[in-house]
């Protein structure tokens, strides 16, 4: 709504993101506690954000931003493995109260004197940055804010809309309820390649607000290497490599199923166990390819062992994805884009058969499950209306919500408005 200065040593900016959605009725054989509701069913969310920037120095940044988020998801954000909405807080009791979400220093450790363009955002102010540098972050931040991105599949605001299209679904990254944690960052930037790694904090209990700070107990490291390859004479190219290691206090699926076998629980309970540390893994596999200034494609694949507790982000094992936008420049709407995804998830044996015995997760649990892949196709026209004020129609059809082939498929309907300024 307001243009930004680009060499004073400040930055105010903010942005409103407001997402309707409406689910029809659709076919299930039965309902559990944690099921998508069969019945039709529509949801408001609404996020506010607040950034505030500072260069102390030419090589030195703070960042704090405050963020609001209210309303809701279709049946309480329950149900689906690739939630439709991305904005929504997965634990409602926590109310619409203003909240700290980033608050940030970044240090910039120049390891060359030739000089690059960089675009002057949120979360970089420095418009010039040395080609071959250290950087360092430390503080409150989202772990996805710096790895995983995808340049056509990252931003509910402007793109698609569910969990597992805009984030690979099987990396359980560190993160609280809201989707923050606390992390030290550091990157080493060169001309054509990046390589980043993450120190970050846990939460205490699986989709929890507290953070874990003792270290020997919890804790999630994660690395990413970031590469611009030239394809056909072009550097149109990015690959991002991913893997990440978390030490938790998360229960083994096999462990609640023998348990439950045995009389132990009541019905199987994946955190009906002492406190102690285990330790889950995966690996990321993230594609963006530029093949003309108007299209891109872009895709994902993820991988987890799956046999501990899905623990921070959501019920996935292991997701593909792939898909494209476009901008409207051929109809003579360049601000304009359109896209379209198709997402497929799974878990694994151990995890599947938690579920179809009645177990829950943080999100899933039909009460019994016959298993199939959760698809889900996505399409977007985001259409802009004037200066920062953009709307956009979005849809979802999902085949098998919640790995559950006695469910669906349901389709979910969204508008969204969103206003930067």
């Amino acid at each position: 709504m307001f243009p930004h200065s680009q060499t004073k040593r400040w930055w105010i900016s903010g942005q409103d993101n407001i997402i309707f959605q409406w689910k029809p009725s659709f076919h299930a054989l039965y309902s559990g506690p944690n099921s998508l509701h069969a019945h039709a069913e529509d949801a408001t969310s609404h996020v506010g954000t607040l950034y505030s920037g500072l260069e102390l120095t030419k090589t030195t940044e703070i960042f704090v931003d405050f963020e609001e988020a209210a309303g809701g998801g279709l049946s309480d954000a329950l149900g689906l493995a690739g939630f439709a909405n991305l904005d929504v807080v997965r634990n409602p009791s926590l109310g619409k109260a203003p909240y700290l979400s980033r608050g940030m220093i970044r240090q910039i450790v120049p390891l060359s004197g030739e000089m690059v363009e960089e675009e002057r955002n949120p979360w970089y102010l420095a418009t010039r940055v040395p080609v071959r540098r250290l950087e360092f972050r430390f503080g409150k931040m989202g772990v996805n804010d710096f790895f995983d991105i995808n340049e056509a599949g990252s931003d509910s605001h402007f793109q698609f809309l569910n969990w597992t299209a805009d984030n690979n679904g099987a990396y359980d990254y560190a993160a609280d309820t809201r989707g923050y944690s606390v992390m030290l960052l550091g990157e080493y930037h060169d001309r054509y390649w990046t390589f980043r790694f993450g120190e970050a904090l846990m939460p205490t209990v699986a989709n929890g607000i507290d953070l874990q700070w003792n270290l020997s107990k919890a804790r999630a490291e994660n690395y990413e290497l970031e590469l611009h390859p030239k394809v056909a004479g072009q550097r149109g190219t990015t690959v991002r490599l991913l893997t990440f290691v978390n030490h938790a206090n998360m229960g083994v699926y096999r462990d609640a199923i023998n348990d439950y076998l045995a009389g132990k629980t009541k019905v199987p309970d994946i955190t009906a166990h002492p406190e102690r540390t285990t330790v889950k893994y995966g690996f990321g596999l993230n594609l963006l390819q530029q093949i003309n200034p108007a299209l891109r494609l872009f895709g994902r694949f993820g991988w987890n062992e799956g046999q501990h507790e899905s623990y921070a982000y959501t019920e996935v094992d292991q997701t593909f994805e792939i898909g494209a936008d476009h901008t409207g420049d051929r109809w003579k709407r360049k601000l304009d884009k359109v896209g379209a995804v198709l997402i497929s998830n799974a878990i694994k044996s151990d995890h599947q058969r938690y579920l179809q015995l009645g177990g829950k997760g943080f999100l899933l649990g039909d009460g019994g499950l016959n298993y199939g892949r959760e698809t889900i196709e996505e399409a977007y026209y985001n259409v802009h209306v004037w200066r920062g004020l953009f709307m956009a129609p979005d849809y979802q059809h999902i085949n098998n919500p919640g790995y559950n082939r006695d469910r669906g498929p349901a389709d979910v309907f969204s508008w969204r408005f969103h206003m930067e300024f």
